[in-house]
């Protein structure tokens, strides 16, 4: 009867045996054995990875930036007094991930990628980690393909590519981030995914910005990613890493992306603020020794991708601050030696009604020509040149000089090119006008035009044209070039409209 029992119970025991699955993922636990200004320090976790996501006890989450013989350093993406020492600590095994798709545009979001602009669940369908290798030499493709800004000044001058890396520098409050957004509003209808970012900026400058995007329309192919200046640290340093992931989905499904991290200085001083609390050593500034680091592995992952490769294309537009026109500071330098060029703003053209306050001597396009239309270089070659003799000739006929006659149309020519590019907000130009608008200033045409009047006669001509000489607009977006023929069809229109023009003025 006893060994009956016994085998009844060996053959259950062999069945729940055969039977018994393993699904066990061991991880590493630890912990926390200091905690302030949302930095940890945990022991006992032995296998985690940089960069990796930790568990604290259920509460909060945690990114490790330091790892140690015995311990290891994280940043807390959460409250900061939720986590206090001898919690438990888990590690995950998957790095900070943020939801990536089209759902997102036309959305605002926190650096997670959780929506916070009350409009409820986004739905994501896929995940993307925010660090992320940057493509390969192989991957790449060269730059063509312009990139709109709408800006006069920015577009014949600067010129942008799909794909390229362009920086706006400038002191505070010189038009910086009203650059960065007439280069979003101008790509409507364009079919170019938009991604802003905001780190440490005040939440009623950034709720600014997502009006104007809401009422101009811009919005639903832009997706705002936003970390104020009442959010973390740790939140500031990862918020361009995710928008770059949200970009970054898109431009490996053959879309192009225009994505503005706003600005670069304040994440170096969050990262600054971190490295600081975990008790790295510290550089020039204060900053740490892979400051530069941090953002060229950022910018390096914005490019134009080959054909064979999906070709699409990420292009970015970072932003730095300088303190008193100073680019040679550490992290300015820093990042003017990654991106393909900047666009330098400067205090003293600003204040002097130049808008935008675009520096010719310091401003410079790395990609060039490369990236412009035929007509827009045949228009705009000489333009930086004329800029820069009537900059020096003006500051000599201050002195009442007895000048010649060439001196003197010289610079009449000059005041009215600067007039051409002075352009308010938000009130961008079509590629085509463009092209015209320098034309007939290049070509000395507006010698007649009162100096104050130029801006408006440029503009009421370019509506005469798409009223009356349809034929010509779209000759030159159909060519993408200015020939002899248009270019004397141009003049005899500029004869002819100045006529009316200046009948309408008499008679006001």
């Amino acid at each position: 009867m006893a060994e009956t029992v016994y085998k009844k119970i060996s053959q259950d025991i062999t069945e729940k045996i055969k039977k018994f699955s393993a699904d066990y993922n061991g991880r590493s636990t630890g912990r926390v054995i200091f905690s302030g200004d949302g930095v940890i320090r945990a022991d006992g976790l032995s296998d985690v990875q940089y960069g990796e996501m930790l568990d604290i006890d259920g509460k909060s989450r945690a990114i490790v930036l330091d790892l140690h013989e015995k311990e290891i350093g994280a940043i807390v993406l959460d409250e900061a007094d939720s986590v206090y020492a001898n919690m438990l600590v888990k590690s995950t095994g998957h790095v900070v991930e943020v939801p990536v798709g089209v759902e997102l545009f036309g959305r605002v979001v926190d650096s997670l990628g959780n929506p916070i602009d009350g409009l409820g669940p986004i739905g994501a369908k896929a995940f993307r980690p925010i660090e992320a290798p940057a493509p390969s030499i192989r991957e790449r493709a060269k730059i063509t393909e312009p990139l709109h800004t709408g800006i006069l000044a920015v577009d014949a001058m600067v010129p942008i590519g799909k794909g390229q890396r362009e920086l706006i520098i400038g002191d505070r409050q010189t038009g910086k981030t009203s650059v960065a957004i007439d280069a979003i509003l101008n790509q409507k209808g364009k079919n170019v995914y938009c991604v802003y970012v905001a780190i440490g900026q005040k939440a009623s400058a950034v709720s600014g910005i997502v009006h104007t995007l809401g009422v101009r329309g811009a919005l639903e192919y832009t997706c705002v990613v936003c970390a104020t200046a009442r959010d973390s640290a740790p939140l500031q340093y990862i918020a361009p890493f995710s928008g770059c992931a949200i970009a970054e989905e898109m431009m490996y499904s053959g879309k192009d992306v225009l994505v503005v991290y706003d600005d670069l200085s304040k994440h170096a001083v969050a990262y600054r603020a971190m490295s600081l609390l975990l008790k790295r050593p510290s550089g020039r500034e204060a900053y740490p020794g892979d400051i530069f680091y941090l953002h060229s592995r950022l910018l390096e992952r914005a490019a134009k991708l080959g054909s064979g490769f999906g070709g699409g294309s990420m292009t970015a537009l970072p932003i730095v601050e300088t303190q008193a026109g100073d680019i040679s500071a550490y992290v300015p330098t820093n990042v003017i030696s990654i991106t393909d060029g900047q666009i330098y703003l400067e205090s003293t053209l600003f204040n002097a009604g130049v808008r935008p306050a675009l520096n010719v001597g310091l401003s410079v396009s790395r990609v060039g020509g490369s990236a412009q239309s035929r007509a827009m270089k045949k228009v705009s070659g000489r333009l930086r040149l004329y800029l820069s003799q009537y900059r020096e000739l003006s500051s000599f006929a201050q002195f009442g000089s007895e000048l010649d006659n060439s001196t003197v149309q010289m610079i009449e020519t000059g005041k009215r090119i600067v007039e051409v590019l002075k352009q308010s907000k938000h009130s961008a130009y079509d590629s085509v006008h463009e092209v015209i608008i320098l034309y007939i200033v290049m070509k000395d045409l507006l010698q007649e035009v009162p100096t104050d009047k130029v801006n408006d006669f440029v503009k009421a001509f370019c509506s005469f044209l798409d009223i009356n000489c349809v034929d010509i607009v779209c000759e030159i977006n159909e060519k993408n070039d200015i020939g002899l023929e248009i270019g004397l069809v141009i003049e005899e229109r500029v004869k002819e409209f100045s006529k009316f023009y200046f009948e309408e003025i008499v008679n006001e």
